[in-house]
């Protein structure tokens, strides 16, 4: 095996084992997805035509905004304990390491969302192709919020207040996202079909691959000097 995707490899087991140590991490941006997805129908009524009408939106804001809560957490141990120098010096270079990183942190927060979601649209009376194309846009959607949201988390590493910069930045970032991950469902409920938007979300998303780690490495080196 190449030795730069053994390292990359082990840091994200690293970050899913420390994790796993800390559940209550885990579990929060999950439990507030749940919460915030779950009380919008109690709110608003019984009347599903409005439910499936808002129930995308709902869905994607929910799957923003516990992206961002655990956001500021992704270099925050890394830079307490000195590992992050470490990973500044090794041969593999920092943007794959970085890569790495946030795709042990979609497997901890992201991908949750995602496999809750289909539970979440029942309470929306959305259909199967419908929840299929949620699930869809999620899988799409979720690690461009994780790519975008490393680059912040890296900008405002060690900063007072890095919570709050940290919406800051990234909540524009994220509105094409929620746009395109939400007209996806709504174009599919409308009989329109949800190709555009999709394909939309995986342009994101290939440009988040290949951008979001190289400019948060660039930024974690800033945040080194």
């Amino acid at each position: 095996m190449n030795p730069h995707l053994r390292a990359c490899l082990a840091l994200a087991l690293r970050d899913v084992r420390s994790a796993a140590r800390r559940p209550g991490d885990v579990a929060t941006p999950l439990f507030f997805f749940v919460v915030v997805s779950a009380l919008f129908p109690l709110a608003i009524g019984p009347e599903l035509n409005t439910l499936r009408l808002i129930g995308p939106g709902i869905v994607w804001v929910g799957a923003l905004l516990s992206s961002i809560l655990a956001m500021h957490r992704l270099f925050a141990a890394d830079i307490t304990d000195g590992s992050l120098e470490q990973l500044a010096l090794s041969p593999t270079p920092l943007g794959l390491l970085v890569a790495a990183k946030v795709l042990a942190h979609w497997l901890l927060t992201g991908a949750p969302l995602v496999l809750v979601a289909p539970l979440i649209a029942v309470q929306f009376d959305l259909s199967l192709d419908s929840t299929l194309v949620l699930v869809l846009a999620l899988l799409l959607g979720t690690p461009v919020l994780s790519l975008i949201g490393a680059v912040g988390a890296a900008l405002t590493l060690g900063l007072r207040g890095a919570e709050l910069l940290l919406c800051l930045l990234v909540l524009p970032l994220y509105i094409p996202v929620l746009v395109f991950g939400a007209g996806a469902v709504q174009a599919q409920l409308g009989g329109l079909g949800a190709q555009a938007h999709v394909s939309v979300l995986l342009a994101m998303l290939s440009v988040a691959v290949f951008l979001c780690p190289w400019a948060a490495s660039a930024a974690l080196r800033i945040a080194l000097e």
